[in-house]
């Protein structure tokens, strides 16, 4: 399989450990990324927000760059899943097509609209098979408890992004189970990390973060982990303002989702780059059935 790589801002910056994490999974699985250094950022919500128009067109060159390759596009973050997603689907109205197409006109850019957007967590589950990764496990994750965390994007809004349930998803616990973790079912799963506030009023978003932690932690997880590089700058980075937000000492490891996967295929914490989290994932580690790959 070959795909076209969009690992987005974070994972090329602050959270370089998700692109570690990626490319030792992409190995595994025998996924062959292939590379576009001239992607540039969805817009994150935020530009959406200012002006539709000009994220769409942000969204819909990005897309024609896979799309002059033949290739689907994939993602590693809720968020450019939702951003790009949201634009395939603004571009079926002929008025906006119609606008995009003069934006992108003068770049010598056409977009038609071929372009499939793929999260890595829908290629895992859908195109790897729980059975496939079951028979890849090489370090068991049985005895850690995980608390998925989807992200907004990722699941709405859900007739635009066109996802599984936005109340009930399963997807992300089907793999944690396919690779011997016991997921955890709480309410704060589908909930907002409260990232899009963190730099408007901080104290609000950290207490956001906080409350779902607290809330996986009270169903019994003892990680959580998550598709989105924003969220786990939220429930990672931010997660001693946090404990302060919600009055409570939390210690709560929180993965990437190819970290947990590469863990269970056999890589080393260094290749995942464990080590570059601010909450230590040891605790998580220690609990996992054999802590060295077997040769």
């Amino acid at each position: 399989m070959k795909m076209a790589y969009y690992p987005g801002c974070v994972a090329q910056e602050s959270g370089k450990e998700l692109d570690m994490a990626v490319r030792w999974v992409a190995r595994a699985i025998g996924l062959e990324l292939v590379e576009f250094p001239a992607f540039t950022c969805c817009g994150s919500a935020f530009v959406d927000e200012a002006n539709q128009t000009l994220n769409v067109a942000l969204n819909a060159r990005n897309l024609a760059l896979a799309e002059g390759a033949g290739l689907d596009l994939l993602t590693i973050c809720s968020t450019c899943q939702g951003m790009l997603s949201l634009a395939n689907r603004r571009l079926e109205e002929p008025t906006m097509k119609a606008r995009i197409d003069g934006v992108l006109s003068p770049l010598g850019i056409q977009y038609r609209g071929t372009t499939k957007v793929r999260h890595l967590l829908d290629v895992l589950v859908t195109d790897v098979g729980a059975e496939r990764l079951r028979g890849m496990v090489r370090r068991p994750l049985s005895g850690l408890k995980v608390g998925a965390f989807y992200g907004c994007h990722l699941l709405r809004p859900q007739a635009e992004v066109g996802s599984e349930s936005a109340e009930e998803p399963h997807a992300f616990e089907d793999l944690l189970s396919a690779l011997g973790a016991s997921p955890v079912f709480y309410r704060g799963r589908v909930m907002c990390c409260g990232f899009p506030i963190q730099f408007v009023k901080p104290e609000t978003a950290s207490r956001i973060g906080g409350r779902q932690i607290v809330d996986a932690r009270n169903h019994g997880a003892e990680a959580m982990a998550t598709p989105c590089p924003l969220c786990h700058i939220s429930l990672d980075g931010f997660q001693n303002q946090a404990a302060k937000a919600v009055g409570e000492r939390l210690d709560m490891p929180v993965f990437h989702l190819p970290q947990l996967v590469g863990l269970a295929l056999g890589a080393t914490p260094e290749e995942l780059g464990l080590d570059r989290h601010l909450v230590s994932v040891e605790p998580a580690l220690a609990k996992v059935a054999g802590s060295a790959a077997p040769p």
